[in-house]
């Protein structure tokens, strides 16, 4: 009999599969890596913002000492930007590192944490890592049933996760549907509103949820700057909630937990507002581009708010696999979604129009 370690809510856990890497599929079916186009995994195709790459040029000069483990310059710029206090800011290593961060510090074993069907697969990981009991509350049209999700709060109900925009589906909660939800729900209860697609959504859909942050609380919100900002190699997001969720927060986190590359390219890219707009109008183009050819080919679509789209490739639940092989064989990287419960669909991310061109060319002859 083989030995075995730590509880067993953690042998359990499936670890969380990221979007396949260029040169792995470029060893895997001997394509030119050049030639690969990956739309898998929601990054910027812009790439990082040159104002980002030159703060970092300066950084590498004192790489040899530990990062400021405060984070003040980065915590600076996010309170000139946000308008809050440094004492209401939690650094993290992406957000993912935030979502995590939350579990820690609010759920003990047997705690329940709520969120929706069909969203980030990290909440229920991150439940399942402290031993927490995870009430998924199903989908109304692919999205968060905010009802029925203040309904499912039990007693023991220390954490409710919300994705807004949502990934893998991309649907939308408009401003007065959360702000609702915000109070029904019992204070003693964490928020955590995950907005890492924030910054893809048009001007009359942008929300204040700063404002909420100081009227409740109970609320978290979480950015990240992987994907609009385009420093997902660096791995950097933060949390803005009041003292009595970042103090806990900050008790967990690990201290140089944010490197001195991603503090100083993140201080220069929250004040690139050229390179923020730039992005989100490439977005917009690009997702009219792709949903225009959908409508052509007769592909269902998840109308999408963010940087990607959710797109039904067969009926059966195989066809979500095969289709993906048959692309991976293209050199076209998407992203399977059977893992989220939709086997017959698959999540493109919205790259350049050359990129977004040649993954249509490379639909159409799969499903044809």
């Amino acid at each position: 009999m083989s030995l075995q370690f730590g509880p067993d809510y953690v042998r359990a856990i499936a670890p969380y599969q990221g979007g396949k890497p260029i040169a792995e599929v470029a060893r895997e079916f001997g394509l030119d890596e050049a030639k690969i186009i990956k739309l898998a995994s929601n990054e910027n195709p812009l790439g990082m913002p040159e104002s980002a790459k030159q703060a970092m040029l300066k950084a590498v000069a004192d790489i040899g000492r530990y990062p400021d483990s405060n984070g003040f310059e980065l915590k600076q710029a996010i309170t000139a930007k946000y308008g809050v206090p440094q004492e209401w800011i939690t650094l993290g290593n992406g957000s993912n590192d935030i979502l995590e961060l939350a579990a820690h510090a609010f759920v003990q074993p047997g705690q329940a944490v709520v969120f929706a069907q069909y969203s980030f697969a990290v909440y229920p990981l991150a439940t399942q890592a402290v031993g927490g009991r995870a009430i998924a509350v199903p989908a109304k049209n692919f999205g968060h049933d905010l009802a029925a999700m203040a309904a499912a709060i039990t007693p023991d109900t220390k954490l409710v996760f919300i994705a807004n925009p949502n990934n893998p589906t991309g649907t939308f909660i408009p401003a007065a549907e959360i702000e609702a939800f915000l109070k029904k729900v019992p204070q003693e209860v964490v928020v955590v509103l995950d907005e890492a697609y924030n910054e893809y959504l048009a001007p009359e859909q942008q929300y204040d949820s700063v404002q909420w942050v100081k009227q409740y609380p109970n609320l978290l919100v979480s950015r990240t700057m992987s994907k609009a900002y385009g420093l997902a190699g660096l791995r950097i997001g933060f949390g803005i909630a009041q003292p009595a969720i970042t103090d806990l927060l900050n008790r967990i986190r690990q201290p140089f937990n944010v490197n001195s590359m991603a503090q100083a390219a993140a201080v220069a890219a929250l004040t690139d507002a050229e390179f923020l707009k730039k992005s989100a109008q490439l977005n917009a183009d690009g997702y009219r581009q792709l949903t225009k050819a959908f409508d052509a080919m007769d592909v269902e679509y998840v109308p999408s708010y963010g940087n990607f789209v959710l797109i039904r490739v067969g009926t059966d639940d195989g066809a979500g696999a095969r289709v993906n092989l048959a692309l991976l064989k293209r050199g076209i990287i998407v992203r399977p979604v059977g893992n989220y419960g939709l086997p017959q669909w698959l999540r493109v991310s919205i790259g350049l129009p050359e990129e977004n061109e040649a993954f249509i060319a490379a639909l159409k002859q799969v499903l044809a």
